[in-house]
């Protein structure tokens, strides 16, 4: 009964023992929020206002209140997947280094070892990630607030759920991993990837058709849709207060991908809950499975 705490609790250790991977995933956020702010912060305002008819004026404290609330669901959105694979790294580096060897010959069963290394990263991901909330929430203070305790609650669930599909699809890859080598290969592709494959670095609705409707296949997208309607429609709510009619506050939540449609089918938040769930269940089932097979 001790076994598993021990693991779990000796895992996290490692983690943040590790200076540099825990810094690292630390002030990734942070940087890429500095970097969103320097480069794509005029790039989001320019999208907003495009979208905006030429009789309507909105102050200016609003537009930069949506774009705030774009940006840090971007980040969160990213962080929550990246982290979670730098924090599973442990993982394979306990297979490069040996370490995994002297685990299994010990009286620890190999399923306990698997949900230590599961339960681990998701502990680190969660501190890192709800950190990295909080410095988004300050950003967002600063700039312009409209969100209500609703949600903040509901974007810490998501951020909750994302960092459960993180850990999920981080575990699943990195199982068939053994090489330090390995480990910066995906690290790579997944840094440099994810992010558009969910469209969190650019509006999925900015994309052709046609690659619109192989994104909507990836659950990812889902995630990246329930932060940016939690965190953007506080605003969105004040912008449809100032006078903007509500057919031109969709065509933003569209622009945004608030909205998102799967083969021309608006797809609401409680289906993206679903298959971001359901997602996550499935990974876990075949993460387990393969353990089991490998014991």
């Amino acid at each position: 009964m001790n076994t598993l705490p021990y693991l779990i609790k000796r895992n996290v250790k490692l983690y943040f023992k590790d200076k540099g991977m825990f810094f690292s995933s630390l002030i990734t956020p942070a940087i890429l929020l500095v970097l969103y702010i320097t480069f794509l912060g005029k790039t989001y305002k320019e999208t907003f206002t495009s979208n905006l008819p030429d009789a309507f004026t909105i102050d200016e404290s609003l537009i930069n209140g949506l774009v705030a609330s774009q940006l840090i669901s971007s980040i969160l959105a990213v962080s929550c997947v990246t982290v979670a694979f730098c924090s599973n790294f442990l993982m394979v580096q306990d297979k490069a280094n040996g370490t995994v060897k002297d685990l299994r010959i010990s009286p620890v069963k190999p399923s306990l070892l698997s949900i230590g290394y599961y339960i681990s990263t998701l502990a680190s991901t969660l501190l890192i990630c709800l950190a990295a909330t909080v410095i988004c929430l300050i950003y967002v203070a600063a700039v312009g607030w409209y969100m209500t305790v609703t949600d903040v609650l509901l974007l810490l669930f998501d951020v909750f759920l994302l960092a459960l599909f993180g850990t999920a699809l981080s575990s699943l890859i990195n199982f068939f991993l053994s090489t330090q080598g390995q480990i910066s290969a995906v690290g790579t592709i997944i840094s440099a990837g994810y992010g558009f494959l969910c469209g969190a670095y650019m509006p999925i609705s900015s994309f052709s058709s046609g690659l619109q409707k192989v994104l909507s296949f990836f659950p990812g997208t889902y995630g990246t849709s329930l932060i940016r309607n939690h965190s953007m429609q506080g605003v969105l709510n004040e912008i449809n207060n100032s006078g903007v009619p509500a057919e031109i506050i969709e065509k933003i939540k569209d622009s945004l991908d608030c909205n998102l449609y799967f083969f021309k089918n608006q797809v609401d938040i409680p289906v993206m809950y679903t298959i971001l769930g359901v997602t996550v269940a499935a990974l876990l089932v075949i993460y387990i499975l393969l353990n089991l097979k490998k014991t």
